[in-house]
C-alpha cells in the first residue's frame, strides 16, 4: 500500500454511482498492492482524481495529444515519495460499465487496478506484458469479488481497459 492515498472527487456524480467512492477507491489500490510482485511495490503518495469527461479529455490533449475523453489516466511521479496520479472519466466510465453489462463500482475499481498497475511499472504494449497485466488485475480484482473482467470478451474486436 502507498504511504498515503488520496482521493478527490471532483465530480458530484461519482457519489450516486458508487455510493462511497473513497472507500471504492481505497479497495481497489489495496488489491492493486497485494497482488503486484513485492519488487514492484512503491511506498509513494498516490492519488485518485474522479473527475468528469471533459476534465480528463484536457488531460489527455495536454498530456497524451488524442482530444478525446478516456476512462483511466495514469501518471507515473519523477519526485521521491510519490507514486503518481490517476484520473478517471465518470461519463465514460459508466457508459463503458453499461454497455459492457457490469456494475459501476466493479467497471470503476477494475480501472483503478489498471492505474496503479500502471503506476507500478506494468504494461500492455506487448503480448506477454498485457498478459501479465491482465493475471495481475484478476487477481486483484478476485480479492475484491469481481469475476474476470476479460473472460468473456471477444479479443477480436480489441475490447479491454
Amino acid at each position: 500500500m502507498p504511504a498515503e492515498t488520496v482521493v478527490r472527487v471532483d465530480h458530484a456524480g461519482w457519489h450516486g454511482h458508487l455510493g462511497d467512492p473513497e472507500a471504492c477507491v481505497i479497495a481497489a489500490v489495496e488489491a492493486a498492492f497485494a497482488v503486484a510482485p513485492a519488487a514492484a511495490r512503491d511506498r509513494g503518495e498516490l492519488t485518485v482524481l474522479l473527475g468528469g469527461d471533459e476534465f480528463v479529455q484536457n488531460l489527455n490533449r495536454v498530456y497524451r495529444g488524442q482530444d478525446r475523453p478516456t476512462n483511466v489516466l495514469a501518471f507515473p511521479a519523477a519526485a521521491p515519495g510519490l507514486l503518481g496520479d490517476i484520473a478517471l472519466a465518470l461519463e465514460t466510465v459508466i457508459g463503458e460499465a453499461e454497455r459492457q453489462g457490469k456494475a459501476a463500482s466493479d467497471h470503476t475499481r477494475h480501472l483503478v487496478v489498471h492505474g496503479v498497475l500502471h503506476l507500478l511499472g506494468f504494461d500492455h504494449e506487448s503480448d506477454g506484458a498485457a498478459a501479465e497485466m491482465e493475471n495481475l488485475e484478476i487477481a486483484a480484482l478476485a480479492r475484491l469479488g469481481i469475476a474476470d473482467p476479460y473472460a468473456l470478451l471477444d479479443r477480436t474486436d480489441g475490447a479491454g481497459s
